[in-house]
């Protein structure tokens, strides 16, 4: 029966995964996944408002699965408030303090994604992003603003 279950079934059900492990094993540091992403953003360079926003604008369009912030600018605030990243005009940035923790939790999510895929050969695992991408060009989707 599960072979029948289509594609989205699949995504949404991974994803949700995902986020529960994001929330249980970065819940500790104070970190939701939305944020874990914004962090690494801005690891490549500071960015303003609006290009983290599109940057992350795929994973905003579900309501959250807690009662984390829901919009980007309330995450970056939380961000900018625990002195991991700094807010000038509306450029923001990684501080020191953010890039060191970032580190740390980066240790913490390569865990994560290794025990997630487990039994993947490298092989299956980009044929699979590769087919993603792929689906993704063919609904419309551009590379332009992509984290």
């Amino acid at each position: 029966m599960n072979e029948k279950r289509p594609l989205g079934y699949w995504l949404k059900l991974v994803d949700s995964l995902i986020t529960e492990q994001f929330t249980e094993s970065l819940e500790e540091h104070g970190v939701t996944r939305k944020q874990w992403q914004l962090l690494n953003v801005l690891a490549r360079g500071p960015a303003t408002g609006g290009e983290l926003t599109a940057a992350l604008a795929p994973f905003f369009g579900d309501p959250p699965a807690t009662d984390e912030p829901s919009s980007p600018s309330e995450h970056l605030a939380e961000l900018v408030e625990s002195g991991w990243v700094n807010e000038e005009g509306h450029t923001f940035s990684l501080t020191e303090r953010g890039a060191t923790s970032l580190d740390k939790l980066s240790e913490i999510v390569d865990t994560m994604r290794e025990e997630s895929s487990a039994g993947v050969s490298e092989a299956d695992y980009a044929a699979t992003i590769g087919s993603l991408r792929r689906m993704a060009e063919n609904l419309g989707w551009r590379d332009d603003a992509a984290p």
